[in-house]
Parts: C-alpha cells; sequence; structure tokens
C-alpha cells in the first residue's frame, strides 16, 4: 500500500501539479498587489469610486443588481489572464522556439562516394571481428 503511494507522489505530474499551485498562490498575490494598487486607484480615479462593482447598481423590489460587479470580476479575470500570458506563458513559449533553433538538424542523405565508404567500413569491422 505504501510503495503505491510512493509511486504515485513521486509521479512527475504530481510535484509539477504541487509546484504549479504554490507557484499560483504567491503570483496571485502579485496580481493583487497590481489591481489593488494600481488598477483600482485608476478606476477610483476616473469613476470616483474605489473599484467599479459598485457602479451601475441598482435595486428593483429590494432586489440588488451590480453590472458592475461583473464588470470587475471580468476585469480581475483579464488581468490575472494577460500577468500569466505575459509573465510566464510568452517567454516559456521564447525559450522552447531557442531550444528548438538549437537542435541539430537532420543530417543530409549520404551521398554514393559516402555509401560506398560506408560499406567499405562495416566489411572491415566485420573481418576484423
Amino acid at each position: 500500500m505504501l510503495k503505491g503511494f510512493k509511486q504515485f507522489v513521486m509521479r512527475g505530474n504530481v510535484i509539477d501539479l504541487a509546484v504549479a499551485v504554490v507557484i499560483g498562490a504567491a503570483f496571485s498575490n502579485i496580481v493583487t498587489a497590481i489591481v489593488n494598487n494600481l488598477i483600482n486607484p485608476l478606476v477610483a480615479a476616473i469613476f470616483g469610486k474605489a473599484d467599479i462593482s459598485g457602479v451601475w447598481s441598482f435595486e428593483i423590489n429590494k432586489a440588488h443588481f451590480s453590472i458592475g460587479a461583473i464588470l470587475q470580476a471580468a476585469l480581475n479575470f483579464l488581468f490575472v489572464a494577460a500577468a500569466v500570458y505575459f509573465l510566464i506563458v510568452m517567454p516559456l513559449n521564447k525559450l522552447a522556439e531557442r531550444r528548438a533553433r538549437g537542435q541539430e538538424p537532420e543530417p543530409d542523405p549520404l551521398t554514393t562516394d559516402q555509401e560506398l565508404l560506408t560499406e567499405i567500413r562495416d566489411l572491415l569491422r566485420a573481418r576484423q571481428l
């Protein structure tokens, strides 16, 4: 039972997932700081409110509707998605492109002379054995 658990935990994708959760939690703090200290003050300067969740709010028969809260959630999602893309995905794609360019290309097919020399070499090796 413990052996199976050890194999499960040591599998690469479980460890990668654990690392991703920890990095995601730390990255969440960065995005939250950017939203709270840069984006929300800009919104406050434009709309006169701390964030846009209170913008376009209204009440009908004691039911509270808030278009601004929906917009705030959409903006937060866009900020997180943009930060993940520009700070993680795009640099990793560039790194993968650089690695792909550094790989050796497929060798050119052998010429007739090279094929003949290869056959001679192989025959000489076979005689020595």
